[in-house]
């Protein structure tokens, strides 16, 4: 397959796979309205796919060797059409919340699934690449998604919305089906090492690695935080903006499709600290913006958010992969599940703070956790001469590893 058709099917793969984590937020205030509860309510059930998230991928790093890749993305895409069309029935809240869960395992499968085949399959020249493409994928998902799902709405209504995105659940599986080689399961890689629950006892005992899924909470939990609580914000005075523009605020992802893509070549200049610090220093720097009553303003916030998680997701992910010290694809594995948990607590917990406090106080929020992490990154530190430079690290990912997650 020639390199241009073949990473725009990697990125496609990766946007037909994650399209539904957070397009669902963009229509936050009409579910809200819909369903007639708080913001910190609806919150909590739509971006309860993170849990799903989080449990695929423990289930991933455990059984994943087992699992042959093409079959494995190519059920959960096409399972993953069910929940998503059984969300337009609009059921009760608490159906609507398993619903959701149910989404991110599926979700959550392919996507470690995908890495893992990207990484036993590209050949060492082109897997950088390989992951640049689907991190961008990834990255557009977030943005064409939401403008997406806003769209839909708008014009035909909730219930259509989620009918589409079975659709494009569908059309993910179909994809895999004709661009996705049969492959035997993964072999037995450092089993030598143990049992995963060994393994992964040894990535806890590991401070840097410790540090490193910190960080990675830390991550989605600002993301989320400004992302699913911005929409209220934006459809109340005094901006008052109407659902499809709600989609197109969206845009502001658009500089990250851009930038995420670099991280490999500036941790190899600059090393994983300096790097992370000023991912989310760009990211406060938004922070005093978003509670601007200026629009432009506001959305350049919004854009330096972005741009700054984006970017501190790109790095965290690529240390994990050169701190670990054995069996590197659980230890993805548990990051992934740590990253996703942040989301899922970084929604519950700014959403009380949202609906009591307010938006300035949840801005402030995001703050604080922006600076833990940068003050985790202080112990993001690999003894010399027991890993590959960074460069080579960052753009070499082994097989199964599941170290490139984003927004």
């Amino acid at each position: 397959m020639p390199g241009v058709l073949r990473a725009l099917t990697i990125g496609l793969t990766a946007f037909l796979t994650v399209v539904d984590l957070f397009a669902t937020q963009a229509i936050l205030p009409a579910l809200t309205s819909a369903y007639g509860v708080t913001p910190a309510a609806m919150g909590f059930a739509v971006n309860a796919s993170t849990i799903g998230m989080a449990a695929g991928g423990f289930a991933v790093a455990l059984f994943g060797r087992r699992l042959d890749r093409r079959r494995g993305i190519l059920i959960s895409l096409a399972i993953l059409s069910i929940p998503t069309a059984l969300l337009a029935t609009m059921p009760s809240l608490p159906v609507f919340t398993a619903l959701r869960i149910a989404q991110g395992i599926c979700m959550s499968t392919a996507f470690a699934l995908t890495l893992a085949y990207l990484g036993e399959h590209a050949s060492a020249g082109d897997t950088a690449s390989a992951f640049a493409a689907y991190v961008t994928g990834n990255v557009a998902s977030n943005l064409f998604g939401r403008l997406l799902a806003a769209g839909v709405v708008d014009h035909l209504g909730l219930a259509a919305n989620f009918h589409v995105f079975a659709l494009l659940n569908l059309a993910g599986a179909v994809l895999v089906w004709f661009t996705v080689e049969r492959t035997p399961a993964m072999g037995e890689v450092d089993m030598s090492h143990g049992a995963p629950l060994t393994s992964w006892l040894r990535h806890l005992a590991n401070p840097a690695l410790r540090a490193a899924f910190a960080t990675g909470f830390i991550i989605l939990f600002a993301f989320i935080g400004t992302f699913t609580y911005v929409n209220f914000v934006l459809v109340g005075p005094p901006f008052s903006v109407g659902m499809m523009m709600l989609g197109a605020v969206y845009f502001v992802f658009l500089p990250s499709v851009f930038t995420t893509p670099l991280a490999g070549r500036v941790v190899a200049y600059a090393g994983t600290r300096p790097t992370l610090w000023a991912s989310f220093a760009l990211a406060a720097a938004g922070l005093p913006l978003l509670l601007s009553a200026h629009f432009g303003l506001l959305l350049s916030g919004l854009a330096l958010v972005a741009v700054g998680t984006f970017f501190a997701q790109a790095v965290a992910t690529g240390f994990v992969s050169r701190a670990a010290t054995t069996d590197r694809g659980s230890a993805s594995g548990i990051y992934l599940a740590s990253y996703f948990l942040g989301g899922l607590v970084g929604s519950a917990v700014l959403g009380q703070v949202f609906d009591r406090l307010g938006w300035t106080a949840c801005v402030i929020g995001i703050g604080a956790a922006l600076a833990l992490g940068a003050l985790l990154a202080t112990r993001l530190l690999i003894a010399e001469g027991h890993r590959p430079d960074a460069a080579t690290a960052f753009q070499m990912q082994a097989p199964g590893r599941q170290s490139r997650a984003t927004h």
